[in-house]
């Protein structure tokens, strides 16, 4: 066999490889992750360019946005938070970690100062279009059942204590129950 076949085969089965871990990583967060919620903004319910899908804006999200100087907020710039300078401004692809906590009904809010380090958890964001992103900005669904998503009030996650990572598994009416 050739060099260049080897070659070939060799970054394939890399891809497929990492691709694989990828998806079994997602899949192990959305079977063991701890179930959390956080409340929906108003957002263009829906979009006819790329079927039927819900656009989504998290209110932790916009708060995260708000207190990004936050002293419970990491960030890749670790200095600015040990010499308490203002964290630089967003760019995008950015990420970080936020602490969070969850209230009586698994709603996730901001950590402050007095959370207590017990019930605090980390969630991941990125920085995407100079917003907050939360694991995903978007709800896909069958095509006509746009109705039953209109009455969405807080998107369903699952949280890896250990990463931080969020994904969204549904969303929930007022009350969360299951739409």
């Amino acid at each position: 066999m050739s060099k260049l076949r080897l070659l070939i085969i060799s970054g394939l089965l890399l891809v497929l490889g990492l691709v694989n871990f990828s998806i079994y990583s997602k899949e192990r967060i959305k079977h063991e992750g701890e179930v959390i919620y956080l409340k929906l903004l108003p957002q263009d319910p829906r979009s006819l360019m790329q079927g039927d899908y819900m656009s989504l804006r998290f209110q932790l999200a916009q708060e995260i946005d708000q207190t990004i100087l936050h002293p419970l907020i990491i960030t890749e710039e670790a200095s600015f938070l040990q010499t308490g300078k203002k964290t630089p401004p967003l760019r995008e692809g950015q990420r970080g970690t936020v602490f969070i906590v969850l209230d009586e009904k698994r709603i996730a809010h901001l950590a402050n100062n007095h959370s207590g380090s017990a019930n605090m958890l980390k969630l991941r964001y990125r920085v995407r279009k100079n917003a907050i992103w939360l694991g995903t900005n978007a709800f896909f669904f069958t095509e006509g059942q746009a109705k039953q998503f209109e009455k969405a009030q807080y998107g369903e996650f699952r949280l890896d204590r250990r990463s931080g990572e969020a994904i969204l598994t549904g969303l929930r009416g007022a009350q969360l129950e299951a739409l």
